[in-house]
């Protein structure tokens, strides 16, 4: 039985056979769209290749070809890759000019903060990062940022307001309270050398997680001190500075019952004390000063504990984790540098 054309169910059929195909030219349109818009985007890389975009490109891309935010934050991630902080900084500038989603304009910012952290513009980055906190009091990635820019610029009362509230959200412990405490002793221009040394030592009796930075202090104004209570410190931690120090800087009556400094400055060639050592690479070196053939050296390195990387110099914050006093010295055996030259004059 067939419907005739006045039958409404007739008139029903052919609206919604009309709906089906004007969803279906709209859906293929789009995707011809798509298709077109994708083969341009292609056209376009080829014409810059990629990693040679100027500014400009990157936001042309996300105004014009309607690539994806991430997307076009992965590619301005090229500069930072090369180092070319200001032209990184450039892009997410322009950016935040155009985006308007509120968490994209906050990660955005945060992205621009730890690209100028990265790029050394510290005041630039705090600025940055306390603008994030203004709508954003909790952003964990900002505050541990600020902390970190903080003790850089020696504002430690500050750190310390920041850390406070770390704590609170359970991101950070009170390991790092106690660091910058110690920096900003260290660094106190209104008490006197000999008093700020028997203070670090007092601290550091209490918390030893602040070895180095209390060795190092007492090594630089006040090494009758830190001869005098060498035996509180865990010196294999210290080879690094210990090994470097100059023969007048070292208080050899106060080391004589103390196995490893000798053989430490045995090997050094400073005293005639050992003859082995359980250490292979002053055990070496020990050797070879017996053998008065004093051909071979000690260079240091220092592994994170934390994340493994190791590093060519010694720094209170581990450059690649940012964690606290986690680096370790490693010894390595090197040839005999020979500044002696011959003169041709």
């Amino acid at each position: 039985m067939f419907l005739s054309y006045s039958d409404p169910l007739f008139g029903i059929i052919v609206f919604f056979i009309f709906i089906f195909i004007a969803s279906a030219l709209t859906y293929v349109f789009g995707l011809y769209k798509e298709k077109q818009a994708r083969q341009e985007y292609r056209k376009l890389l080829k014409r810059f290749e990629l990693g040679t975009l100027k500014e400009d490109d990157y936001i042309h891309l996300y105004t014009t070809y309607n690539l994806p935010f991430d997307s076009i934050i992965l590619l301005a991630s090229t500069f930072l890759h090369k180092g070319e902080y200001n032209k990184a900084i450039s892009v997410y500038l322009a950016l935040l000019k155009i985006v308007e989603n509120r968490i994209q304009k906050e990660e955005l910012l945060e992205i621009l903060g730890t690209t100028y952290y990265k790029g050394g513009f510290l005041q630039r980055s705090k600025d940055i990062f306390l603008k994030i906190l203004q709508f954003s009091p909790r952003n964990i990635h900002a505050l541990y940022h600020l902390l970190i820019i903080y003790e850089k610029l020696n504002e430690y009362k500050r750190a310390l307001e920041v850390i406070d509230v770390l704590i609170e959200l359970k991101q950070v412990t009170q390991k790092e309270d106690i660091y910058i405490k110690t920096l900003e002793a260290i660094q106190d221009p209104l008490i006197c050398f000999e008093e700020n040394s028997i203070k670090l030592l007092e601290l550091y009796k209490t918390e030893p997680i602040i070895q180095r930075l209390v060795a190092q202090y007492l090594l630089k104004y006040n090494k009758h001190l830190f001869w005098n209570n060498i035996n509180i410190f865990s010196l294999k931690g210290l080879i690094d500075l210990l090994w470097y120090l100059p023969k007048e800087d070292i208080d050899f009556n106060l080391i004589s019952n103390n196995q490893f400094l000798e053989e430490l400055y045995t090997a050094k060639g400073y005293i005639n004390i050992k003859n082995s050592s359980d250490i292979f690479e002053l055990d070496l070196m020990i050797k070879l000063e017996n053998i008065k053939q004093n051909r071979a050296n000690l260079s240091f390195n220092f592994t994170c504990t934390k994340c493994k990387k190791t590093h060519p110099v010694y720094e209170s914050r581990c450059p690649n984790c940012n964690e606290i006093l986690s680096l370790h010295p490693n010894m390595k055996l090197i040839k005999q540098q020979n500044f002696a030259t011959n003169s041709f004059l």
